[in-house]
């Protein structure tokens, strides 16, 4: 890849970094914040709570991938990557003053809602709009490993937010954490989130994107309409992104809260583990893409899919049981492994599914739709499992998000060597294939 490209590719990781460091630090905090804007009780109901509102954000972010999806088809990819992070900081500034419960009763939570519900917009818009943007601005036969810094910089975004809460851990008191500390992560994300407003500002468009803007059809692009043209594509991805963002979400957000709230770890170890995995984890990304450029996208997929339903229930059986650093270490890291054969290359395959003028819309609409269904529940339903007494079905409710995902992998096309310079944005597959044979 040429040296543009390559700007363009880190550009667009950057900003993706700064918007999940502040979506992800909502959850990794989480266990220090939530008894600030909920009474005293049960720890775990004000998890509860706090997870609720996390799974308000993805309930709002079919919405956000609707109207930011739309800005990225008709618009561009940099406007729609712009206003993204521009409602990112709003958020991140909202939960860092918010009032606590003793302040301002519930007052405090209603400003946290809020906050998640401008959190879950921009993320809507953000991930189709980044993967969208990293796979047209790679070179065609790097795609897969281009569009796995998605997912590296998603990564890097959680550990800087897990990082600092390491560095906290260590020099503020349990208290200070308890009672303000938890605070300065969002005041950071909201800083971080105004310097990529500015790059962004400056960032290039894509050449696929400003290929497409005076073809045939422009009053179509970014429409429910084109959309409803291409329904086939948009519930595969919705299909296969359900095992992907269960499996993903249980071992980054929820694994850290799963080792101290049910394998008994401290919080500095259990936050330690995730740390030290998702390095790792970040690392193995783009090998990953690059491999899935040599042999295509569905082995990856399957490869995830089994080993994901099959291995699930041993892996957070004996998570339960790790009893210590190293143990939790090597299996959150055969887990992560495991799914990274979805994380690596689902933003480039989705991508791959939709001409240009539908592209972003195509695939942030239905992405976030699944989402809200499966990835922003899942915290929600491991703890709602947790206090029914019967833990371990969630560990059955993820392996069976993920059979139902390979089901849609072995059955799927290869989509390595799709053009995405397709601009018909109108018509469906089947007239599409009989175009393109005549």
């Amino acid at each position: 890849m040429g040296r543009e490209q390559w700007k363009k590719i880190l550009v667009g990781s950057a900003g993706n970094m700064v918007e999940w460091f502040d979506w992800f630090v909502y959850a990794s905090f989480a266990t220090y914040f939530a008894g600030a804007f909920f009474p005293d009780g049960n720890p775990t109901a004000q998890l509860m709570n706090t997870a609720g509102i996390f799974a308000v954000g993805f309930f709002v972010r079919p919405v956000g991938g609707w109207l930011l999806g739309r800005v990225g088809d008709r618009k561009g990819r940099k406007a729609a990557l712009t206003l993204t992070v521009t409602l990112m900081s709003a958020s991140a500034v909202l939960i860092a003053i918010a009032p606590t419960y003793g302040v301002a009763g519930y007052g405090g939570a209603v400003v946290l809602l809020i906050a998640r519900l401008l959190q879950g917009l921009s993320v809507g818009g953000e991930y189709a709009a980044s993967a969208t943007y990293l796979t047209e601005a790679s070179d065609p036969s790097r795609r897969g490993f281009a569009s796995s810094f998605q997912y590296v910089s998603m990564t890097a975004g959680q550990i800087v937010g897990l990082g600092l809460q390491i560095v906290l851990q260590r020099t503020l008191s349990d208290d200070a954490l308890h009672s303000w500390g938890w605070r300065i992560p969002f005041v950071i994300g909201a800083l971080g989130a105004a310097i990529i407003f500015y790059l962004r500002r400056n960032m290039l468009e894509t050449d696929v994107y400003e290929e497409s803007a005076d073809d045939a059809g422009a009053d179509r692009k970014g429409t429910l309409t084109a959309l409803w043209a291409h329904r086939r594509e948009a519930f595969l991805v919705m299909a296969l992104t359900m095992g992907g963002t269960v499996a993903y979400y249980t071992y980054t957000t929820y694994l850290t809260k799963y080792l101290s709230n049910s394998a008994g770890l401290s919080k500095q170890t259990a936050t330690l583990v995730s740390f030290c995995a998702l390095i790792v984890f970040a690392c193995i990304q783009p090998l990953a893409g690059r491999l899935s450029d040599r042999i295509g996208r569905r082995p990856l997929l399957i490869t995830f899919a089994v080993g994901s339903t099959f291995l699930t229930v041993p892996i957070m059986t004996m998570l339960k049981h790790a009893g210590s650093f190293w143990p939790a270490l090597g299996l959150a890291l055969l887990a992560l492994v495991v799914v990274t054969g979805y994380t690596s290359i689902n933003a480039c395959v989705k991508a791959e599914l939709f001409p240009t003028g539908i592209r972003a819309l195509g695939v942030a609409l239905p992405y976030a739709i699944a989402n809200a269904l499966f990835g922003g529940t899942a915290e929600y339903v491991a703890l709602w499992f947790k206090d029914a007494g019967v833990e371990s079905g969630f560990y059955w409710y993820v392996a069976g998000c993920a059979a139902v995902s390979l089901i849609v992998y072995l059955t799927m096309r290869e989509t390595r060597d799709i053009d995405l310079n397709r601009v018909d944005v109108a018509a469906p597959e089947a007239e599409r294939r009989t175009a393109e044979a005549v």
